[in-house]
């Protein structure tokens, strides 16, 4: 399971609707992709449509898919949003 703030899903409808998609129908596409500090980094973007293999979440309102390889990464995940001083963007706050 996913999780969305509620700051994170007043973002990611402002955001789809600027895109041109429509957050009560299309979906918020996460994953995890090599590279970063870590070795891992986050991906996200905007999607109209579901592969048979994706893993589907809704949380506050907000629909998220997550394709298989991705899942064990993400899961107990929470999508947040900072507008802090250090620059602003979405956050994954992952216990994992």
């Amino acid at each position: 399971m996913i999780n969305v703030s509620e700051v994170a899903k007043s973002k990611v409808e402002t955001l789809m609707q600027e895109d041109g998609f429509n957050p009560a129908t299309d979906f918020v596409r996460v994953g995890v992709k090599s590279g970063g500090c870590s070795g891992l980094s986050y991906d996200l973007k905007f999607d109209k449509s579901q592969n048979e293999s994706d893993k589907l979440f809704e949380d506050n309102g907000i629909k998220i898919i997550v394709d298989t390889k991705s899942f064990l990464y993400l899961i107990g995940t929470t999508l947040d949003y900072s507008g802090g001083l250090n620059g602003s963007g979405f956050v994954f706050k992952n216990p994992n």
